[in-house]
């Protein structure tokens, strides 16, 4: 494949073009309201009611995906409708930290880097910025001093889930990072770095797959055992966890310079293209391949259409192979993965194939990820929220 077949073309245009009208009729189907977590026949719906919030509340793991598609398209366009529709969801962010709503997650990393950071970044929210700077206080809550980890889900008292960690946390750390450069104090940045060189050392495996979730001893902080909760088994090679380390462990080298870190993200990618089918999207785990009978993730593949071009610019060893391995995946999910009648912008991802939740649906980050993956090859000077 040559240099000119894999540059971005006008169906890039085109793509973008067709993510700004699916949003547009959203803005106006869900005003200040959430979707849930994924589409059911590839149909977005109201998030189900919770406890005695409502339908459409703040809640989960998945919201900020929702207004940080907005930031994307105010980005993309400059338009102040997309940045209105943003900004209209922060006094939720800021009640939802400050009333403890549903925060006890590292995914508070996703909920407020995408929805705060981004808005103060942008425009300078004030309260923005103490949201975000409060939800990294409450996150480094979550470390177990013994392990130096961010515990993933659920209360600390919860013996199941101390001491556990999951590879998406990679990508909740540079919520930390930010708010040690914003308040000048170093424990945001320690905590982190310890955290992401933990996730190196063991969630990492030797042949270059990683565990989606691995525990600690929460006495000790001995290393026991990695563990899936959405992958096919606990030794094979969940497909978006990998995309997830790709990102993550580059993400993370940009904050710290740590090499090793830059070395991990390309462990991580030289697996994943190495696991690829004919078309490029990746199944939900690279154990299987094509002629198995299984769903394809194009979440993963938007995730790490990201990652490989964040790689790239981050001077990884063989930028031009990352590069070009990107622009072909992000050509598939544009041909094969994409319909205007949904209220989706990507169909066919996989949120928990083994416990059949969101199996051959659209996903809220698949289509965040699909979007930045759109604004990152059209506007090549664009800066990213993370």
């Amino acid at each position: 494949m040559t240099a000119i077949d894999v540059r971005p073309g006008p169906e890039t245009g085109s793509a973008v073009t067709a993510a700004l009208r699916t949003l547009s009729a959203n803005i106006t189907e869900f005003g200040d309201r959430f979707p849930g977590d994924t589409t059911t026949r590839d149909r977005y719906t109201l998030r189900p009611a919770a406890g005695d919030l409502p339908e459409g509340s703040n809640v989960g793991w998945t919201t900020a995906f929702w207004p940080g598609m907005y930031w994307l398209a105010y980005d993309l366009t400059g338009d102040r409708t997309y940045r209105d529709a943003a900004a209209a969801f922060l006094p939720g962010y800021a009640e939802r930290i400050a009333q403890r709503i549903d925060v006890e997650t590292h995914d508070l990393g996703f909920l407020y880097t995408l929805s705060c950071v981004a808005a103060y970044k942008r425009t300078g929210d004030k309260d923005a910025r103490d949201a975000a700077i409060a939800a990294a206080d409450h996150l480094l809550r979550r470390v177990l001093p013994s392990a130096g980890i961010i515990q993933a889900w659920g209360d600390l008292t919860d013996s199941r889930q101390r001491g556990r960690t999951i590879i998406d946390s990679l990508m909740n750390t540079p919520l930390l990072f930010w708010a040690g450069k914003v308040t000048g104090d170093p424990k945001y940045a320690a905590a982190a770095r310890r955290h992401t060189a933990q996730l190196r050392d063991n969630i990492l495996r030797d042949d270059d797959t990683t565990f989606h979730t691995f525990y600690w001893d929460q006495e000790t902080g001995r290393p026991l055992r990695g563990e899936t909760e959405q992958g096919s088994a606990d030794d094979s090679c969940w497909a978006r966890g990998q995309a997830w380390g790709i990102y993550g462990f580059t993400l993370n080298h940009r904050h710290t310079g740590d090499p090793t870190l830059l070395a991990a993200a390309v462990r991580c990618a030289d697996y994943f293209l190495a696991h690829l089918p004919a078309d490029s999207v990746a199944y939900w785990d690279l154990v299987y391949g094509d002629g198995d009978g299984q769903e394809r993730d194009s979440s993963a593949a938007a995730i790490a259409v990201n990652g490989l071009l964040a790689l790239a610019d981050a001077g990884a060893p063989r930028a031009d192979r990352y590069r070009a391995a990107a622009l072909r995946i992000l050509r598939s999910l544009i041909d094969g993965y994409t319909d205007e009648s949904s209220n989706a912008l990507l169909l066919h991802g996989v949120y928990d194939k083994p416990k059949s939740v969101g199996v051959d649906e659209g996903t809220l980050w698949g289509d965040y990820f699909y979007l930045e993956a759109l604004t990152r090859v059209t506007q090549p000077n664009w800066k990213d929220h993370w």
